[in-house]
């Protein structure tokens, strides 16, 4: 199975990215199939050979969720962008449970018979 996927270069703490084809299980920054482009996150800089995305999207590659939500802001593809960060599981509860508390309502306090101040005579 191929994939689409970053390899990181460049200096430290100055990356830039090349946009490799490369076997779903193969390491990234070792030997690829072919470069397909580069990204600058720095600039926000991406340079991509469309034509080869597309041969290589049609011959069955995926891309990973990054390069699809690159791809998407383009418009070499068509579809909704992909969540890229994951959250764990511990704080999904978290995060569920405030949000549970959150829109509990707040009871309003309406008098009752017993509460009420009795009327004097």
């Amino acid at each position: 199975m191929l994939a689409i996927k970053l390899s990181r270069k460049g200096k430290t703490k100055e990356p830039t990215f090349r946009l490799i084809v490369c076997e779903k299980t193969k390491d990234p920054w070792g030997s690829y199939l072919e470069n397909l482009g580069f990204y600058n996150p720095r600039t926000k800089e991406l340079k991509l050979e469309a034509d080869r995305i597309k041969y290589w999207l049609d011959k069955g590659a995926e891309p990973s969720a990054t390069i699809w939500n690159l791809l998407v802001d383009k418009g070499l593809v068509e579809g909704k962008k992909q969540k890229v960060s994951k959250i764990s599981k511990k704080r999904q509860e978290k995060i569920k449970k405030e949000q549970g508390e959150a829109k509990k309502p707040e009871v309003p306090v309406t008098p009752t018979a017993e509460s009420a101040p009795t009327p004097k005579v």
